[in-house]
């Protein structure tokens, strides 16, 4: 046991950077539209120990997703610059430690949800088997951005699950809008790697949009707002969403100017200034059921 514990206390380091606890980034992108869905589907007030579970639930599913990834891409790391340092790839992990990791995870993740309805576990199959497949999907799917999508926005039709009992079509409205978002980020750190992909012989979006990459990116993000700015209008939503919106619209126009020269850091920088993007979106919700009186 003292040797267990020993060789654990090594291992963490490696393991925190399996799990990308140095990079926030993926977390903040996948809670975003969760948070969207847990103010809507609660009318902006939802129950606090439910809003602690996904928060901390989406926490834990990106680290499980991270670890799953890089052993899904564990040969193919080595030949990526921004990757070949990674634990896994550069052999300071073992394979079966990044399954292990995503397994304590994930199971934990399922712990977790154990105190919300029927419905909400259900979908967390779903939802877990779209997380775990999504690293194999560049082996053959043109556009593997879009499958992020859903797997980083099922948090949308569980957060209204848990809070009414039922997911409504506007939830699946929602969960499009944040699959056109994730291929909007996602293509803008494509492009960062696109040279290395080509080399290894994967998939992304931004080797199968080619030179009209630039042009996809600004069209994906014009169907999430398109989308997002229906659901709000749908309903009624005040100034304080209009204004989020216009902020989020502003950054999407700032990331062209960032992208349009497939600069690989400035490339990055767009891809992480995402961040800013959907915190906008979410404060637009936040403030409008913050000024608007409860019916």
């Amino acid at each position: 046991m003292i040797r267990l514990c020993a060789m654990l206390t090594q291992r963490l380091p490696l393991y925190f950077r399996l799990v990308r606890l140095d990079k926030p980034i993926g977390t903040v992108l996948l809670l975003w539209p969760t948070l969207n869905a847990l103010w809507i589907a609660s009318d902006g007030r939802p129950p606090l120990g439910v809003l602690l579970i996904f928060i901390v639930g989406t926490f834990l599913m990106r680290s499980a997703g991270c670890a799953i990834n890089d052993y899904a891409d564990r040969d193919f790391d080595k030949y990526v610059k921004r990757t070949q340092e990674r634990p896994l790839t550069s052999g300071r992990i073992d394979a079966w430690e990044a399954l292990a990791v995503a397994g304590v995870l994930a199971l934990a993740a399922f712990l977790l949800i154990l105190p919300l309805n029927g419905l909400t576990k259900w979908l967390s199959v779903p939802a877990l088997f779209v997380a775990a497949s999504y690293p194999f999907m560049k082996r053959f799917f043109a556009i593997p951005q879009a499958y992020l999508g859903v797997a980083f926005g099922f948090g949308i039709p569980m957060g209204f699950a848990a809070v009414q009992g039922h997911v409504p079509p506007l939830a699946w409205l929602l969960l499009l809008a944040n699959v056109f978002w994730s291929v909007a980020y996602d293509t803008e750190y494509a492009m960062v790697d696109r040279d290395d992909d080509v080399h290894i012989g994967i998939k992304t979006s931004a080797i199968t949009f080619g030179r009209y990459d630039v042009a996809a990116v600004m069209a994906c993000y014009a169907a999430m707002f398109v989308i997002t700015g229906g659901v709000g209008y749908r309903l009624q939503f005040g100034w304080p969403f209009w204004l989020g919106m216009a902020v989020a619209v502003a950054c999407a126009v700032y990331h062209y100017f960032l992208i349009r020269g497939r600069e690989r850091m400035r490339c990055f920088a767009a891809f992480r200034h995402n961040n800013w993007l959907g915190a906008a979106i979410f404060a637009g919700i936040f403030f409008h059921y913050l000024l608007t009186p409860a019916h």
